[in-house]
């Protein structure tokens, strides 16, 4: 949560109707692409409902837009210290995500999450816009990316092209890794002058 205090609910529900409209689409269309109910969606611009992992990944995909457009933080400047108790937790089937920062170099974006997997659930995506990569600290992580399987151990990292489809599962117990997400430039929203880019730290 920013300083303004605006809850994910509150930011996500502004990002999205901006970048429907942006695009063109109708509330229609939008849940199509998406595969989200139209009434669930015109919930979520209202700045009612509960969005979930599932939900805001499955917007990211149908507006091929960075997590971060739709999850705008205030943006941070000088030291940025982020504790992880202050952070809203946006959870998902089997994932738990508090998004920490955004960093933008050479109009590249680079979003980086505090990632715990739950014991015993998958979290599973069919695909969103980016590069995704991941480190784990602790546990061990079961990875799945189109038909390829790995399994990661602490330290290990992995990294992939986001728009595949693919799974986190804890094999024992919890895991904790570090998600960083990566745009290019052309995979903006708010690339426009003038349009505000919370969530992001420019060198």
């Amino acid at each position: 949560m920013g300083a303004s205090g605006e809850s994910v609910r509150d930011v996500l529900a502004g990002n999205l109707r901006r970048a429907r409209l942006e695009l063109g689409l109708s509330l229609s269309e939008l849940s199509r692409r998406s595969k989200i109910g139209k009434a669930t969606l015109s919930q979520l611009e209202a700045g009612a409902g509960n969005p979930t992992i599932e939900t805001v990944f499955s917007l990211s995909r149908a507006l091929e837009v960075p997590i971060s457009d739709l999850l705008d933080h205030q943006e941070p400047s000088g030291l940025t210290v982020v504790r992880a108790a202050e952070v809203e937790v946006l959870s998902g089937e089997g994932v738990d995500l508090r998004p920490l920062r955004g960093i933008e170099s050479g109009g590249a974006l680079f979003e980086v999450y505090d990632q715990q997997v739950r014991t015993g659930r998958r979290q599973d995506s069919l695909g969103h816009v980016g590069m995704e990569h991941t480190i784990v600290q602790s546990g061990r992580l079961a990875v799945r990316v189109d038909d390829r399987d790995v399994e990661l151990g602490p330290g290990d990292y992995v990294g992939f092209d986001a728009r595949l489809p693919h799974s986190y599962s804890a094999v024992e117990g919890p895991v904790r890794s570090v998600l960083l997400l990566q745009y290019s430039a052309d995979q903006r929203l708010h690339a426009s002058p003038g349009t505000p880019s919370h969530l992001v730290e420019t060198p």
